[in-house]
């Protein structure tokens, strides 16, 4: 598919084919283009817990997530948690941070990183949905994520069941500045 074609088509999905099934395999390419990102000095702090099984799915979506992100993602075939090591992209071999950022440099890198994830899904044919709104304690226990990385959101990945329109977009003019 031609990239300008993935980037206009790409939307988030909150109505899935639970008859269509998501593959392990599915799952490593797509965080395989995620791999890919650019990192603060190739830091590559970004993390990815798959849940891929009916019963990690399950779990994960009545448990870690509020109901409407339940109910956005009913059907998706694996569900993502993102996440990075804390203290690294943005810091100094000392530990200080480079720049007022500090650990807003690792938010950022799993940013690329997720976007390239959602981006080849596209490709591939898969639907996404970004929930931000989790239960960071109860994924962390559910996955074993260690206190050294932040839990940032939640990725449904499967086949769409909907078709979105674009929502409306903001014009260059209105987000950016040319002097």
């Amino acid at each position: 598919m031609d990239f300008q074609k993935v980037i206009e088509t790409r939307r988030s999905i909150r109505k899935y084919n639970p008859d269509q099934k998501i593959t392990k395999e599915q799952v490593e390419e797509v965080i395989r283009a995620a791999i890919l990102a650019p990192s603060w000095k190739n830091s590559q702090t970004a993390r990815y817990y798959c849940a891929v099984s009916e019963e990690m799915i399950e779990k994960v979506r009545t448990e870690c997530l509020p109901e409407f992100n339940a109910n956005n993602s009913a059907g998706a075939g694996a569900l993502i948690v993102t996440a990075y090591v804390k203290n690294r992209s943005g810091y100094e071999r000392s530990g200080e941070a480079t720049n007022e950022l500090g650990n807003g440099w690792g938010a950022y890198d799993l940013g690329l990183a997720n976007e390239n994830l959602l981006l080849k899904a596209e490709e591939m044919g898969l639907g996404t949905l970004v929930m931000g709104i989790r239960d960071e304690k109860k994924l962390r226990e559910v996955f074993e994520i260690p206190e050294e990385q932040a839990v940032v959101a939640v990725i449904a990945l499967g086949y769409a069941n909907i078709s979105p329109d674009m929502p409306k977009r903001k014009s260059v003019e209105d987000v950016a500045v040319f002097l």
